[in-house]
């Protein structure tokens, strides 16, 4: 039987959905006969190298967020030379950093909207940019921390988080219109994804998560945007995995500015090599929407566990 050791928790803003996500995962590896072990990680090194030996065939890496989806934990498993799930070292680290991230993607002839990072203690009360426009932080992921500011808010840019004075901020013009997302599974994109928010206004934290209806988003796969708008999508999504550097799975978010009444602009956002696995996420609906099971989703990730060297 395959031994695999699932990391879970952490120590990131995510690790509630961590905690989930490992939960699934682990049981939907354990219907396909594997042997789990669930770890949930710390900041207690040896602890981990100890669950970690002797070696397990494989790691599942269900971690989100800083520590575990940014190159860290992946850094200690390439010294182990322990295959695991994901992206490795680089394309962690990379897709981490949102702004880094969209100058890569770049390259490949993706467009982002324009934004700048600036220090929290420099956002103070004033705009950065003409309103409306979105501030979050450049290294945290599942939407924590996210604020649009728009006309008429009373609120200064800053007020309702309260970021350490040195946290980069990155600020971008808030683009009209809806939220698209493609999962990519190893060199194919699963399908195009609209996400769409109920009360909340955006894709915010609580709309990824909360099971209360009056905060949660409808996912409508597939989108009903024009042909060649999903066309462009999938292909954006599989070039931002590709230019990056990453494996595995990941999911592309993008928006999609169709308030102009033209076919509409789609703006690369940003790249999630570890997107949530659980059961509101969109990964799995869209492998579900093409017949993968949930638990063969796992599974193939295992079995395409890797090491970068």
């Amino acid at each position: 039987m395959t031994r695999i050791v699932l990391l879970k928790g952490g120590l990131s803003a995510e690790r509630p959905v961590s905690l989930n996500s490992g939960k699934a995962c682990a049981s939907a590896l354990r219907e396909k006969g594997y042997d789990v072990t669930e770890f949930d990680v710390s900041r207690d090194l040896a602890q981990l190298v100890a669950v970690l030996s002797p070696k397990p065939d494989a790691v599942f890496n269900a971690l989100h967020g800083r520590w575990g989806e940014d190159g860290c934990v992946q850094g200690l498993l390439e010294l182990m030379q322990i295959p695991y799930t994901h992206s490795g070292v680089l394309a962690s680290a990379l897709a981490m950093d949102k702004q880094m991230a969209k100058t890569v993607v770049a390259t490949a002839g993706v467009t982002s909207p324009e934004g700048i990072v600036i220090k929290a203690k420099d956002l103070g009360d004033t705009d950065p940019l003409p309103r409306p426009y979105v501030v979050k932080p450049v290294r945290e992921g599942s939407s924590v921390g996210v604020r649009i500011v728009r006309e008429g808010d009373n609120q200064p840019p800053i007020a309702v988080h309260g970021w350490e004075p040195e946290t980069d901020l990155l600020v971008e013009p808030f683009i009209a219109g809806r939220e698209l997302t493609v999962g990519v599974m190893g060199d194919k994109p699963l399908a195009v994804t609209e996400i769409r928010p109920l009360g909340a206004g955006f894709y915010d934290y609580d709309a990824k998560y909360s099971e209360d209806a009056k905060v949660a988003a409808v996912h409508v796969v597939p989108a009903e945007v024009p042909e060649a708008i999903y066309a462009q999508a999938m292909d954006a999504a599989l070039a931002a995995h590709d230019a990056l550097g990453c494996r595995g799975v990941s999911r592309s978010d993008f928006r999609y500015d169709d308030t102009r009444g033209d076919t509409g602009h789609l703006y690369y956002l940003e790249t999630n090599t570890q997107p949530g696995m659980t059961s509101t996420s969109l990964v799995p609906e869209q492998a579900r929407y093409l017949g993968i099971s949930f638990p063969d989703l796992c599974a193939w990730m295992v079995e395409n566990a890797a090491c970068d060297s």
